[in-house]
């Protein structure tokens, strides 16, 4: 072989080189991350990528994360869940209530973490907390527990008040036991309580002119994450209709709602992703236990109660982890 056809044969195999290891190197896995509101809005991607992160694993680097976004619509989330199944991704994300209990007819052994705000024992998600047994485990944060209090907390503030609403989205699956706990505590306070319901932005508007029709005093809003991707509009319409009200979630009170009560959303996603990352790591859903977020966080916006012609008790205020003025 002359010299000059041996330098080009050679020059050649080390350019493909390059190629062929390329082809070797292993597929990153995937975790299909799903959820029933909209990106940008309150879910805390950030908090799961966090979790993530302490387990060593970065996105982009170590794993492919897919996200689905039902934006509200809760009849997407079947398709959006079942697409992942037939794709056998490596771990399901299945983080809002809707979605864990969704995933619960996708009939998998795929692993399954999810972030939920009810009772993950009583919506047969798991076995028991301890030892889920199966192919899913999680994190739930104290929101469907503490819904009582936020009434409680509004009768604190207008303590004469006996007719308020509360206002559910009927295909959650949080707006029952929301409905059930809240009646339970407004008939022990002597209150007449009316259910109010709105699934699009539409009826969120029809819902307070019901408010107002009813007479109402006072308004609870209960546990749904499509009135979390609403949480600025439900604070303006509150404001707009002159409407005490109180929710879960900080949004809504530093968008002008008067009060706000709920768990720590942002916790029970890290914990969920974290756990992603042991899963990827080799761990097994039913070797983690369900993890009970239980910090409650309480903001009060005197701004707005001024507005309304309301004096928060002292006492109240000094119970506050954050006081708008």
């Amino acid at each position: 072989m002359k010299r000059r056809e041996f330098i080009t044969l050679l020059g050649g195999a080390a350019a493909a080189w390059p190629f062929a290891a390329r082809a070797q190197q292993p597929t990153l896995p995937v975790v299909g991350f799903v959820n029933s509101a909209s990106p940008g809005s309150y879910p805390p991607v950030s908090a799961f990528l966090k979790g993530l992160n302490e387990t060593g694993v970065i996105e982009g680097r170590d794993v492919v994360i897919e996200y689905r976004w039902a934006e509200g619509h809760y009849e997407r989330l079947p398709a959006f869940l079942a697409d992942f199944v037939e794709r056998k991704v490596n771990v399901i994300a299945a983080t809002s209530t809707p979605t864990a209990v969704a995933v619960k007819a996708v009939n998998t052994t795929i692993p399954v973490v999810f972030t939920t705000s009810v009772d993950p024992v009583q919506f047969g998600l798991v076995s028991s907390l301890s030892n889920p047994d199966g192919n899913r485990t999680g994190a739930t944060d104290l929101n469907v527990e503490v819904a009582p209090k936020r009434l409680e907390l509004m009768h604190e503030v207008i303590p004469t008040a006996t007719n308020v609403a509360l206002l559910v989205n009927s295909p959650d699956p949080l707006a029952a036991p929301v409905s059930r706990d809240t009646g339970a505590a407004a008939t022990a306070l002597g209150i007449k309580l009316h259910v109010l319901h709105a699934s699009t932005a539409q009826e969120l508007a029809a819902a307070f002119d019901s408010f107002v029709q009813l007479r109402a005093e006072a308004l609870v809003i209960g546990s749904d994450p499509f009135f979390n991707n609403h949480s600025k509009e439900l604070a303006e319409l509150a404001l707009r209709k002159r409407v005490p009200a109180v929710y879960q979630h900080p949004e809504f009170t530093t968008a002008g709602g008067l009060m706000s009560y709920g768990g720590d959303v942002a916790e029970s996603y890290r914990v969920a992703g974290v756990y992603v990352g042991r899963i990827l790591k080799g761990a097994k859903p039913a070797d983690l236990p369900v993890q009970q977020v239980t910090k409650v966080e309480f903001i009060v916006n005197l701004k707005t109660a001024k507005t309304l012609g309301l004096t928060v008790p002292p006492a109240l205020v000094a119970r506050a982890d954050q006081v708008i003025e």
